[in-house]
């Protein structure tokens, strides 16, 4: 399994898990917001802030028959002309946040939807690119991010696996490997037993890239238990605050719940570890605790080691259990008071 180099950091197996906060809507039509939400999600942990790089007229028309309007879910009664000028960040605002984000000490991420963006995003001195579920099926949108050689997070949301092979190999023509998957489940919130976490590691069985999880789920839960699978970047939409009203806030996290968020995968990572054996320096005092072979009468010079005189008990000063057969028989080369561990020094040499 390869990392990927994003901005200087290595992202892959061994390594922390990349943790990115999603901005989106959440500057609800406000600059100065926006640098509030970059400040907060490095305060609370976050190793990347991100926008999306779009206009109404990038992501679809102005029209308002049945075929634009949304009829269930989070933006039940929306038109998507109207839902995407409520929701996008203005284009004259990005080198702005950009600048910020770099005064603030952390990596600034956009997703693009359309050649123009990407062109946009470029002028930006752009680092890495992500692509959205919903856009996993635009091949020529892929192929142009791709040609452009820089590192891709893509999320697979509603992918088949047909789909998501299709995407991968897009591409992988231009020469572009520097890819992440990412696990998501594109529904708002997600529900628990949607999210199959299980794909993480069927996704890295079979595709060698390091994967993630873009988490649409309410709390933190399925962030802890991806980094338990492995994920190698976790994604999570980030808000000053949820009462303050735009499409993305229902299912954003506030501060102090990110940072809770945050604190949970790096516990998990210390305590996924990596595979060992033996006695760890914590357990070094229980150790003691261990069983061994002990007198448990008195013992004459010479009296022969019975199921009697002597047991494998706790503590751990005696030898080991697993030579209690071999000492039966044998016969004591001194006196050995009751509750005196037994040593080899204890057994009489026969010859």
């Amino acid at each position: 399994m390869g990392t990927v180099n994003i901005n200087g950091r290595l992202v892959g197996d061994g390594q922390p898990a990349y943790i990115i906060a999603e901005m989106s809507a959440n500057h609800a039509g406000s600059i100065e917001r926006a640098k509030e939400i970059i400040h907060a999600a490095k305060e609370s942990g976050a190793d990347c802030i991100k926008i999306q790089t779009y206009t109404p007229d990038t992501m679809t028309i102005d029209c308002h028959n049945e075929y634009f309007n949304i009829e269930k879910g989070t933006w039940e009664g929306e038109n998507l002309y109207s839902l995407y000028q409520k929701a996008y960040t203005p284009w004259e605002w990005q080198g702005e946040l950009c600048e910020e984000a770099a005064r603030t000490g952390i990596d600034f991420l956009s997703t693009p939807f359309d050649n123009t963006s990407v062109d946009f995003l470029e002028g930006l001195g752009a680092r890495f690119y992500k692509i959205a579920s919903f856009e996993l099926v635009d091949t020529p949108l892929l192929e142009y991010v791709a040609s452009k050689n820089k590192p891709i997070i893509m999320s697979t949301g509603m992918g088949t696996l047909e789909e998501i092979t299709e995407a991968v190999e897009a591409i992988y023509s231009t020469g572009n490997r520097q890819l992440v998957l990412m696990k998501c489940s594109s529904a708002y919130p997600a529900k628990s037993e949607e999210m199959n976490l299980s794909t993480i590691t069927d996704l890295k069985a079979r595709f060698g890239v390091p994967v993630g999880l873009s988490d649409h789920s309410m709390g933190a839960f399925s962030a802890a238990t991806a980094a338990a699978l492995g994920a190698s970047v976790i994604e999570k939409h980030f808000c000053i605050s949820r009462e303050i009203k735009n499409p993305d806030s229902t299912f954003s996290m506030e501060p102090q719940e990110f940072k809770a968020m945050v604190e949970q995968v790096r516990e998990v990572e210390k305590a996924l570890g990596a595979p060992f054996y033996g006695v760890s320096k914590q357990e070094e005092t229980n150790a003691g605790f261990r069983r061994s072979l002990f007198a448990v009468e008195d013992i004459a010079e010479s009296e022969e080691f019975t199921a009697e005189n002597i047991r494998s008990i706790r503590p751990a000063y005696g030898i080991k259990p697993k030579y209690y057969k071999e000492v039966l028989g044998k016969r004591a080369a001194h006196a050995l008071k009751r509750g005196t561990p037994l040593s080899f020094d204890d057994i009489k040499v026969q010859g």
